[in-house]
C-alpha cells in the first residue's frame, strides 16, 4: 500500500481501531461460567464407563459422582456434548482430569452447532485446531479461543489421553449470552429499506449482517442510483462478491466499478459474519475475521442511491436488468445499515416485507447429513444383492484430484467410481468375459471444493454416468453381459478386501445425499450403530477447509491446494519462495554494481517483499556513482500542436513504471535530475520577468511548477536568467524575447521531490507563426542511501532501538554485517508469548530462533570461512506459513517447515533492539541495509542520537577491495568506496578500462623523472601499492608492463634512459620478433634477450611483462609461460639515475646505443600502445589524460584507443604444433641484415617498397619546402649541424626544432638528433 493510500485510509482505520477496542472491552466482560450452572441433563456423551462417570459430572473442580466423565471405550469415537440452552458467545475453555484418578485428556478438539447437526470444528490459523489438554488429573489448563464461537451446542472430542488410565475430563466454558433477530429467506421475499428522502448522497457507510445458507448463489443486498452508482453483495459459487460503483462519467474516461471477492465454501450451512465499512473511496471488507482493505476506482467519493436498499435479493425495479441473479435462500441475522437495525425493524413491521410468502423469524434446520472422510476413512453400506440393476448416487466436495468415491463387488467382477485428475471415472470389470474392462468418465475440474453430484445407473446391457445433473452430457456405454450386484458398497476408499484390485486411493473430503438402489441412506442410523459400519469418519459434519482463502500466496502468486496443504505458483510474479514473498531481484543498480555487474538494463525491487512490484531500469555504472535511468514516452523535439479552446496544448509524459515505483527510486537516491528543453519561435515560455507564465510543468503529486531547467523552485527563471546570458537581458528566458528566429531554454531539473515531469502545459501557441518543440529527458537518479545506511556498534553493550513491528504471517529480515567478534546478537524482538532473535555464534554460525505457537524453531547456517573476518556478509531470514529460511551470503541456507498451527500475526510487546538486548551480549561491528518486510530502518539517523553507536561504517575496502583490479587502490568513503587508479595504467570504476593510444609515423611520448635529492620515488616493484612520485632514482628491480599491436617493423616500443649510459629498450626487429636490451654498466655490449620464435608484428594485440630483480629477469609474452634469464656476473645490478621513458621513438641527448638509432628508430613505431606502466608510473595514461599534472610531452598525432581491448587469450601451443617454435640448435631463417626471406611474398614486398619510396619522396619534398620557407623568414635555427640537416625525413626535422624537446646541451657531449 502506498504512503498516500495509507494516509487516506486513516479515518477508516481509526474507526476500525475504535471498534476493535470496543470489541475487546466486550470480550473482557464476556467471562461468565457457562457450563457449571447447567443441569445434569444438559450434558450428554457417546457412552459412560460407570454410573458415577456420567456426562453431567464433567464440571470443573467438582467432585460429585466419580469426579468427572469417562466413556465406556477409550478410543477416537468418544465425545462429550454440552447444551448451553440457547446460542451463547464462547470465548474460552478450561479442562481438568477426572478427580483423584489417572484419567485425563492430553489433546482434544471442539465442535459446535446450533442444532446438534452439521457440526463445525473450531478453527485457528485456518486449521482444525488441536488443543493441548492435561498432564494430570488436578491441574487446570485454560485456552482462549482465537475467535468467539456462537453456538448452542459444544462437543468435546478426545484425541489423546493418559497412558496410565482412561479418558477422563471435567471442563468449563466461558462466555456470555447472545441474541439477535433472525429472518428466514425463501428465495422470494426481499426486505426493502426505504430512505427517509428520495435520494441519499452518502460519504460514509457501515453495513453488517450474518448469513447462513446451503445455496452457492444469491443476492444478499443491493442498492443503486439513477446516475449509475450502486452497491451489491452477493454469493457466487459459494464466494462472497462485493461490488461498488461511486460513479462513472458520461464519456467513459472515469470508470468507477470496483469488485472484490472474499471467502469460499460459504454454502456450508454455518453462520458467516460480514462487515462493510466505507469512508469515501476507502473500504474495509471483513468476512469471518478476515479484512480486505481497498480503494474504489474512479475519482468520486459519494455513493448516490435512490429510494431504497434491499436485502435478500433485488428490488422489483432492478429485476429487468439483473440477468440471472438469484435471490438469497437461507437465514440472516443482525442486519444493520448505517446504525439502523433492519432485522429489528422487520420484526416491528417498520420496513416493506410484502414480497414474503411466509415471513418467519426462525432458521429452519437443513436436511443434509454430511460425512467427513480423511485419508484413513471408509463407510460401508448395504443394498440389494443379486439384482440386475445398479444405481448409486452421491454428492461430494474435495480439493484432491484423485480419490475413490465408491466400490462394490459384483457376483462376477467389480465396479469402481472415483476421481482421476478431477474427472469422475467409472471402471467396470467383468470376470465372466475374460476380465472385460469398461471405462467411462465425465466432468472436469471437479476438485474445486464445490458440491458435485454423481449418478451411476447400470441395467440390462448399458451403463449411464451423469455428473451435476447435466442430462445432456450423460455418458452411456454398452455392457456385454448382464450384471448381478453383490449388495455391499464401500465409500471413501480405505478398506481391506480380497479382490484382485491392489491399489488403494483414499478419498479426502465430504459426501452427502448417498443413494443406493434409489433409496437415501439413513446416515443418522449409521451414527447410532443400527446399520452399516464405518472407520475414522466424522458423521454429520464437513470439515473442509479452503487453504487458499485467504490467499497466502503473495504478490499475485497463484494458489493451488490439496486436502492437506497448499502451494504457490510464483512464475511471472518476480518473486520466489514458498509463498512468493521474496523478491528475485536486487533493490537497486547500486547493489547490482557490487555484485560485479556492468552497465545494462536490470529489474530492481527497491522495497523487496513490500507492495511495490519489480520494474525494469537502465543502470549506468561507468562513473563512480551509479545512475538509474527511467525513460519516458515523449520523443525528443516533439512539436507542440493542437491547443485547446483556451489556447493551451497539454503534453502527457508517461513512464514505463508506476508512481509508487518512481517514488521508491527517488526517495532513496542521493540526487536526481531530468533534462527539459523548450525550443521556440514566437512562443513565450515563463513570460518573465513579471508576467503570468504561459507554460508550466506538472510533477509528483500533480503539483504545478513555474520554474524551468537550470533554475529552482520559487524562481521564475530559466537557466539563462540564472547565468545572466539570455538573448534579451530584459527577460529571464530566451523564449520570452518572442523572436521570429529559433531559440531554446534548456537545463536540468534537480529538485527530486518534484520529479518526474508528468505533464507540460504550453500556453503561447495560438498566434500565427508560433512554433514550439519540447524535449523531456529520462529521469536519472544517482546513488542508493538505503543500501549504504549503516551504523557502527562500538561496544557489546551498545544498541539501537526502534518501535516494535507487527509481524504478518510472512516476515522477512535482511541486513549486511561485518565484525571481528566471534559472538553477538544482531537483533531481537520480544513478545508476550513469542520472540524472534538473530545472532552470531562461534564466529562461523548464524542462528535464527523464533516461536510458532507453542513450538520454538531454530535455524542455523554454518559458513566454511570465519564470519569475523571484518568483511561484509549478508543475512536473509524469512518466516512464512509453510517454511522458515535462513540464508547467508546468498549461498548457504537452512530451510525448515513451520508447524501448521500458531501462525497468528505477531504482536511484539517490546521494542526492536538492534544490538544488545535483555542482558544478551550485543553485536560489535558494523551493520547496514537493515530491512524488515520491505521497510528500510534508518540506522544512521537513530545512531546520531544514541550513545555508543556511530552513524556510517568505515572499512568497506576489506570486503569490496577485490573489485579494484590491476593494482588499483581501494579508498574508503562514508557510504561506500572507490578505486584509485592513479598509480595504474588503467581507468574506470574498477581500474579495468584500458588506456591506450594509436601512434602514427613520428609520434612519440616522453615522460621525464624530476631531479630530487629526497627518497626514491620510482618505487621498486614490491612497493607498488605505495604512493609513487616521479623522481629520479636508482633501481635494483623494476617491472615494465605494456601491450601493443602493429604491423610495421622495425620500431622502438619502449626506451628508458638515464643520466648515465644505463638504459632499457624493448624493440621490434625487422622480422617482427621482440628484443630486450639491458645496459646497466660493466659490460662492453648491452645484454640482449632475443625472442626469436614469434612474429609479434601480426596486427594482433600482444602483452609484455618484464620484471627484474638484481640479475634475475623474467619475461612473459601474452599468455605463454614465463621465461627466466640472468644478467652476466660482470653486469651491474643497479639502474642508475633513471631519467626518461620514451614510447614509440627516441629523442635523447647524450650517448645512445648506435644500433638502436640506426636499426629501429626510423621511421618510428606505427600502431597501438596501451597499459604502459613502469613500476608505479603510467606515462601513456599521463599523456592521454589532460587532467593529470605530469612531466609528460607528446609530439605528433596520438589518438586514444583501447587497442583491441585485450591480448589474445589463447592457451600456449605445444612445441610440436607451434609453427614459430625452433628446436635447440636450429638456425633462424631471418638475420638482422636481411629483412626478407623465403617466407616473404615477393609481390607484396615489391608493392610495399614502391609505396614506401613514394611516401619518402613526398615527405622529403615537404622538408625542402619547409626549410626554404623558414630560411626566408630567418626563423629556423639549430645548435648543431647533426640535427635537422642530417634528419632522414620531415618528422625528425620538426622534432629537432620543437621547443618542447629543446634541452641545454653540454658542449663536451656528443649529441644525437634522430
Amino acid at each position: 500500500m502506498s504512503h498516500v493510500t495509507a494516509l487516506l485510509m486513516l479515518p477508516v482505520l481509526c474507526s476500525i481501531i475504535s471498534t476493535s477496542s470496543a470489541a475487546s472491552s466486550v470480550a473482557r466482560k464476556c467471562e461468565n461460567s457457562l457450563a457449571t450452572p447447567l443441569p445434569y441433563s444438559s450434558f450428554t456423551s457417546s457412552s459412560v464407563y460407570a454410573q458415577g462417570c456420567g456426562a453431567g459430572y464433567a464440571k470443573l473442580n467438582r467432585k460429585q459422582g466419580a469426579g468427572g466423565w469417562s466413556p465406556l471405550d477409550t478410543d477416537h469415537y468418544q465425545w462429550l456434548q454440552v447444551d448451553l440452552g440457547s446460542r451463547k458467545q464462547v470465548v474460552a475453555i478450561a479442562t481438568q482430569g477426572r478427580y483423584s484418578s489417572s484419567d485425563w485428556v492430553s489433546k482434544y478438539r471442539l465442535l459446535y452447532s446450533d442444532t446438534q447437526k452439521n457440526w463445525r470444528p473450531c478453527l485457528q490459523d485456518g486449521n482444525i485446531w488441536t488443543f493441548e489438554g492435561n498432564v494430570n488429573s488436578e491441574g487446570v489448563v485454560r485456552h482462549e479461543l482465537q475467535h468467539v464461537i456462537l453456538a448452542r451446542y459444544i462437543r468435546f472430542i478426545p484425541l489423546d489421553w493418559s497412558r496410565e488410565g482412561r479418558i477422563g475430563v471435567r471442563l468449563e466454558l466461558y462466555g456470555c449470552s447472545y441474541w439477535a433477530d433472525v429472518i428466514s429467506f425463501d428465495g422470494h421475499g426481499v426486505i426493502s429499506y426505504r430512505f427517509r428522502s428520495k435520494k441519499m448522497k452518502i460519504v460514509k457507510d457501515v453495513i453488517s449482517l450474518k448469513f447462513r445458507t446451503t445455496a452457492g448463489n444469491g443476492v444478499l443486498l443491493h442498492g443503486e442510483g439513477q446516475q449509475g452508482d450502486y452497491i451489491s453483495l452477493e454469493l457466487r459459487r459459494a464466494r462472497l462478491q462485493l461490488g461498488i460503483n461511486l460513479g462513472s462519467n458520461q464519456y467513459g474516461s472515469i470508470q468507477g466499478h470496483t469488485s472484490v471477492t472474499s471467502g469460499s465454501l460459504l454454502d456450508d450451512d454455518h453462520w458467516h459474519s460480514v462487515v462493510i465499512e466505507r469512508y469515501r473511496r476507502n473500504v474495509n471488507f471483513t468476512l469471518d475475521h478476515h479484512t480486505q482493505h481497498f480503494r474504489t476506482n474512479g475519482e468520486f467519493d459519494h455513493l448516490d442511491l435512490d429510494y431504497e436498499i434491499s436485502f435478500g435479493g433485488l428490488p422489483v425495479s432492478a429485476k429487468s436488468g439483473s440477468g440471472d441473479r438469484e435471490n438469497f435462500v437461507g437465514c440472516m441475522e443482525g442486519i444493520t445499515y448505517n446504525g439502523d437495525n433492519i432485522t429489528n425493524m422487520v420484526r416491528r413491521k417498520r420496513v416493506d416485507t410484502s414480497s414474503f410468502r411466509n415471513l418467519t423469524f426462525t432458521c429452519a434446520e437443513s436436511n443434509s447429513f454430511p460425512v467427513f472422510f480423511n485419508s484413513t476413512s471408509f463407510l460401508r453400506l448395504s443394498g440389494q444383492s443379486d439384482s440386475d440393476t445398479l444405481s448409486v448416487s452421491l454428492s461430494f466436495r474435495t480439493w484432491n484430484p484423485n480419490g475413490l468415491l465408491m466400490f462394490t463387488a459384483l457376483t462376477d467382477g467389480w465396479v469402481e467410481v472415483g476421481l482421476t485428475e478431477g474427472k469422475v471415472t467409472v471402471y467396470m470389470n467383468m470376470t465372466q468375459k475374460k476380465n472385460t474392462r469398461i471405462d467411462i468418465s465425465s466432468g472436469s475440474g471437479l476438485n474445486d471444493g464445490q458440491w458435485h453430484n454423481v449418478h451411476l445407473n447400470a441395467l440390462e446391457n448399458y451403463a449411464m454416468l451423469t455428473v451435476d445433473g447435466d442430462e445432456a452430457s450423460t455418458v452411456r456405454t454398452a455392457i456385454p453381459i448382464q450384471i448381478q450386484t453383490g449388495g455391499t458398497y464401500y465409500f471413501g476408499g480405505y478398506f481391506l478386501h480380497s479382490n484382485t484390485r491392489t491399489t488403494q486411493r483414499s478419498f479426502q473430503g465430504c459426501m452427502q445425499m448417498i443413494h443406493i438402489d434409489d433409496h437415501l441412506a439413513d446416515l443418522k442410523a449409521v451414527e447410532q450403530g443400527h446399520i452399516g459400519t464405518f472407520e475414522n469418519v466424522s458423521l454429520d459434519m464437513c470439515a473442509i477447509i479452503d487453504r487458499c482463502v485467504p490467499n497466502h500466496c503473495e504478490h499475485g502468486g497463484r494458489c493451488g491446494q490439496t486436502w492437506d496443504t497448499f502451494s504457490c505458483n510464483c512464475s511471472g510474479t518476480g518473486y520466489t519462495g514458498a509463498t512468493c514473498h521474496t523478491s528475485m531481484y536486487q533493490q537497486s543498480c547500486e547493489e547490482y554494481k557490487h555484485q560485479g555487474k556492468s552497465s545494462g538494463n536490470y529489474w530492481i525491487d527497491p522495497d523487496g517483499s513490500g507492495s511495490v512490484m519489480p520494474f525494469r531500469v537502465s543502470c549506468d555504472m561507468t562513473e563512480e556513482k551509479v545512475w538509474t535511468t527511467l525513460k519516458n514516452s515523449l520523443p525528443p523535439q516533439t512539436s507542440v500542436t493542437s491547443p485547446d479552446q483556451e489556447g493551451k496544448a497539454v503534453l502527457q509524459i508517461t513512464y514505463n513504471v508506476t508512481d509508487e515505483q518512481v517514488l521508491s527510486v527517488t526517495s532513496s537516491a542521493e540526487y536526481c535530475e531530468q533534462y527539459i528543453a523548450y525550443a521556440c519561435r514566437m512562443s513565450r515560455l515563463l513570460n518573465t520577468p513579471d508576467g503570468v507564465p504561459y507554460t508550466w510543468w506538472v510533477g509528483r503529486a500533480n503539483e504545478k511548477h513555474f520554474y524551468w531547467g537550470g533554475s529552482g523552485p520559487g524562481i521564475q527563471k530559466c537557466s539563462c536568467g540564472i547565468e545572466h546570458n539570455c538573448t534579451d537581458p530584459k527577460h529571464n528566458c530566451n523564449c520570452d524575447a518572442d523572436l521570429r528566429s529559433w531559440r531554446e531554454d534548456a537545463g536540468l531539473l534537480v529538485y527530486k521531490d518534484h520529479l518526474p515531469v508528468s505533464q507540460v502545459v504550453v500556453g503561447d501557441k495560438r498566434r500565427a507563426g508560433s512554433e514550439a518543440k519540447l524535449t523531456i529527458g529520462p529521469l536519472r537518479c544517482q546513488g542508493d542511501r538505503n543500501y549504504w545506511n549503516a551504523a557502527s556498534f562500538n561496544s557489546p553493550a551498545s544498541y539501537l532501538h526502534f518501535p516494535s513491528f507487527r509481524g504478518e504471517t510472512s516476515t522477512d529480515i535482511s541486513f549486511y554485517f561485518k565484525t571481528s567478534s566471534t559472538h553477538g546478537v544482531f537483533l531481537e524482538n520480544l513478545g508476550a508469548t513469542n520472540f524472534l532473535r538473530i545472532e552470531l555464534k562461534g564466529s562461523s554460525v548464524v542462528v535464527l530462533s523464533f516461536d510458532v505457537g507453542n513450538e520454538r524453531l531454530v535455524l542455523s547456517v554454518h559458513s566454511p570461512i570465519p564470519l569475523n573476518d571484518d568483511q561484509w556478509h549478508r543475512v536473509e531470514a524469512e518466516k512464512n506459513i509453510k517454511e522458515a529460511v535462513l540464508q547467508l551470503n546468498g549461498q548457504y541456507r537452512d530451510v525448515r517447515p513451520t508447524p501448521p498451527q500458531g501462525h497468528t500475526k505477531r504482536e511484539f510487546s517490546s521494542e526492536l533492539y538492534v544490538g544488545a538486548s535483555s542482558g544478551q551480549r550485543g553485536f560489535l561491528g558494523c551493520m547496514r541495509a537493515l530491512k524488515i518486510d520491505g521497510v528500510t530502518f534508518d540506522l544512521e539517523q537513530r545512531a546520531k542520537v544514541t550513545p555508543g553507536v556511530n552513524p556510517g561504517c568505515q572499512g568497506h575496502c576489506s570486503s569490496y577491495g577485490m573489485h579494484c583490479k590491476n593494482r588499483g587502490k581501494c579508498v574508503e568513503q562514508y557510504n561506500g568506496y572507490s578505486c584509485d587508479c592513479s598509480l595504474t595504467a588503467y581507468d574506470g570504476r574498477f581500474c579495468t578500462d584500458d588506456v591506450g593510444g594509436y601512434f602514427e609515423t613520428g609520434t612519440l611520448v616522453r615522460y621525464d623523472f624530476v631531479q630530487e635529492a629526497g627518497p626514491f620515488a620510482l618505487r621498486d616493484a614490491k612497493s607498488l601499492s605505495g604512493v609513487g612520485v616521479p623522481f629520479e632514482s636508482n633501481l635494483t628491480q623494476e617491472e615494465l608492463v605494456f601491450s601493443f599491436s602493429t604491423s610495421s617493423t622495425p620500431s622502438i616500443l619502449v626506451y628508458i634512459s638515464s643520466k648515465t649510459q644505463d638504459y632499457l629498450a624493448v624493440v621490434l626487429r625487422h622480422n617482427g620478433t621482440l628484443q630486450i636490451r639491458y645496459s646497466l654498466g660493466g659490460l662492453a655490449e648491452p645484454y640482449t634477450i632475443d625472442v626469436d620464435h614469434r612474429n609479434m608484428a601480426n596486427g594482433q594485440p600482444h602483452s609484455v611483462n618484464l620484471t627484474r630483480n638484481l640479475r634475475e629477469i623474467h619475461l612473459q609474452l601474452d599468455h605463454y609461460p614465463v621465461s627466466t634469464y640472468t644478467l652476466p656476473e660482470a653486469s651491474d645490478t643497479q639502474f642508475n639515475l633513471v631519467k626518461s621513458i620514451f614510447l614509440g621513438k627516441v629523442f635523447e641527448t647524450g650517448k645512445i646505443d648506435p644500433i638502436l638509432i640506426e636499426r629501429y628508430n626510423t621511421p618510428g613505431f606505427v600502431g597501438c600502445l596501451s597499459r604502459v606502466q613502469l613500476n608505479s608510473v603510467a606515462p601513456l595514461k599521463a599523456a592521454l589524460r589532460s587532467g593529470l599534472a605530469a612531466p609528460v610531452s607528446t609530439h605528433g598525432i596520438l589518438v586514444p584507443s583501447n587497442c583491441g581491448a585485450s591480448p589474445l587469450t589463447i592457451s600456449p601451443m605445444a612445441s610440436a604444433s607451434d609453427p614459430w617454435h625452433i628446436e635447440a640448435g636450429a638456425a633462424f631463417p631471418f638475420s638482422e641484415d636481411k629483412a626478407s626471406g623465403d617466407r616473404v611474398d615477393r609481390n607484396s614486398a615489391i608493392i610495399g617498397g614502391i609505396i614506401s619510396m613514394v611516401i619518402f619522396t613526398v615527405l622529403c619534398m615537404m622538408v625542402l619546402v619547409i626549410r626554404h620557407m623558414f630560411r626566408h623568414k630567418g626563423s629556423y635555427h639549430t645548435n648543431e649541424a647533426k640535427g635537422a640537416e642530417s634528419a632522414d625525413c620531415a618528422d625528425a626535422a620538426i622534432i629537432v626544432n620543437d621547443p618542447a624537446f629543446t634541452e641545454t646541451i653540454d658542449e663536451s657531449k656528443k649529441e644525437w638528433f634522430i
